[in-house]
Parts: C-alpha cells; structure tokens; sequence
C-alpha cells in the first residue's frame, strides 16, 4: 500500500510547518529604554507598517492578545507595557516618577531604541495622553491615530471620574484613601471590564483576574494612586492635544465604546472640532472593547489605515 508523505514537523512547536507558516504568532521580548526593562509584544513582520498599541488603566500589552492577531499579517504590531503595569520592570535605583510625562518620556525611547520613524499609533485610556506626547513631541513620525475610548476632550470625562476629581480638587490622604478602596481591587476592576457589556459573562476572566493581581504588587496601587492624581495635567494639555490635531491633521478613526462611564461619546463626537474629517463609531459595548468587539475594530482599522494611505513601511531595527 502506497503510504500518503507526512509534512515536516517544526521544532520549534511541533507542528506541520506546511499549515502553521501563515499563521500569526505573537513573540514576547524584554529591552532597556529610558533605564527600564520594557516588556514587548510584538507580531507581524519586520519591515510591515507599523502600529504601535498603547495600553490603559489597569490593564498591559495583554488588552491586545486578540487585536495583534487579527492585524498581524499585514502590519508590524508593536505593545509595550507602560511602567508601573504588566511585566515591564522599574529598577528601584531609577527612581521613577510616575507621571504622564515620564511615561511618554520613556515610550519616546522605546521606539528610539526600536528606530520607529513612521507609524500609526491605537491609544487607548492612559495610552491616549501617552500617545498624544508622543505626537506632538514628532508629528513628523505620526502616519494616523486610531482612538479607542482615548479621550482628549473635558466634555468625554464621564461621571465615573467623580471620586478622581474629588482627589484632584483636594489631594488630602482621606480623598487618596478613597480612590484606593473603591477602585483598586478586584470588584473594581472587574466592573470596568464589564459594566456597559451585554453579557458580562461574555468577559474572559483573565484579563481582569491578571490586572487585579499585578495591582497587588508591593508598592503598586500608590503608583497607581500617584497616576490618578497626575492625571489632572493631561486635562490641562487637552488644548495643546487638540491644537496639535488642528495643526497637524492626522488621519484619525474614534471607535468608542458607547456605554463607558469614563470615557463617554461626546469624547469620540468632539474630535470632529478638531478635525472635521475624523471617523467616529460607536461600539454597543463598554470602557474595554477590545474584549468583546476585536473583530469589528481589527475590521475598522484595516478600512480606515487603507483609506488613508497610512500603511508605508518603517525598515527600522524592529524586534
């Protein structure tokens, strides 16, 4: 009896490497940038276009396991974890001040040390401020914006910024105390992932089970307490950010989750203000919408970097 060939076998997964080659794989690295261990994932292949995803509060590069996948076979998907989240390590002797400067001060050298020289950035909660800094700091690198639920507006600050508002106005270790009992513990987190969601369950618990556990880290939540209060300066350059939109003029796609508490639909709709031609959508979901709606915004992200020509490729030293 004739005997049917087998397909090799990688050795690196032991698979048929014949039906695996297109398949997406997302890699884990670790460099050092601004005197910091940034943890990195990245996806897709070196020379492809370039999108680098700035993660939130409270969450890390892991927020965009699904995304990278479904736009890795077209573009270089870069995710670094910000300092102060995920697995991206702060020597003690750095002496870190956690500010939302210092963040875009230490992204800044992340994509210098990775010769980042043109791409698009998807900013998400704290990766909106981060990632506007970066923007203005080069606009000459910035080919488009995708904004998920990444605000630049006072009017898309939702009621849920109550209690942070109350610790803006009167940073006093009562108001610090509240903020630290209400929102950095498990339930918290749980219900930013969930509330606005149509089936909450629908939620893969990792996400919020891994980002209640590193908020558990010594040291971690006044880190996290200290971001909160910093986060008053991003509101006082929303007008540098907006002035940098109008001047600039950078392709830009708002898809917003539509039931956020944080971050509400009047923050997608004031873009507009800024730049007339910026695509807004709205998402029947909440703050987190990676996690029920990945395929609809990998689908909108395609059309919309197509459209606009953002897809020229950076032949820099990506790892």
């Amino acid at each position: 009896m004739e005997q049917t060939a087998k397909p090799p076998i990688s050795a690196a997964n032991g698979h048929p490497s014949s039906s695996r080659s297109n398949v997406p794989v997302i890699s884990v690295h670790r460099m050092e940038a601004d005197g910091i261990q940034i943890f990195h994932r990245v996806a897709g292949n070196a020379g492809a276009p370039v999108l680098l995803l700035l993660h939130g509060f409270p969450a890390s590069s892991f927020m965009f396991r699904d995304l990278m996948l479904r736009l890795a076979d077209f573009y270089r998907v870069i995710a670094p974890d910000l300092p102060g989240f995920g697995f991206t390590e702060v020597p003690e002797k750095r002496k870190y001040t956690y500010s939302f400067d210092a963040l875009a001060n230490t992204v800044q050298a992340f994509t210098d040390a990775l010769s980042l020289n043109h791409y698009a950035i998807y900013v998400f909660d704290y990766g909106a401020p981060t990632g506007f800094r970066l923007a203005m700091s080069h606009p000459e690198r910035i080919t488009a914006i995708i904004s998920q639920n990444g605000n630049a507006y006072e009017e898309g600050l939702g009621d849920a910024w109550e209690p942070i508002r109350t610790y803006w106005s009167a940073p006093t270790s009562e108001n610090r105390e509240v903020v630290r009992q209400n929102i950095l513990n498990l339930e918290g987190t749980r219900w930013q992932y969930t509330h606005g969601v149509t089936n909450p369950e629908s939620v893969h618990p990792e996400s919020y089970t891994l980002d209640a556990a590193l908020l558990e880290r010594p040291g971690n939540r006044d880190i996290q307490l200290d971001l909160f209060l910093d986060y008053a300066s991003n509101v006082k350059l929303y007008p540098k950010f907006q002035e940098y939109l109008r001047k600039s003029k950078p392709p830009l796609l708002a898809i917003w989750g539509k039931n956020d508490p944080f971050f509400v639909p009047a923050g997608a709709e004031a873009f507009r203000k800024d730049l007339p031609n910026a695509q807004v959508q709205f998402l029947d979901t909440g703050h987190f919408a990676t996690e029920t709606h990945s395929v609809e915004i990998a689908a909108a992200i395609r059309e919309f970097l197509g459209a606009n020509g953002a897809s020229q490729t950076d032949r820099g030293s990506l790892r």
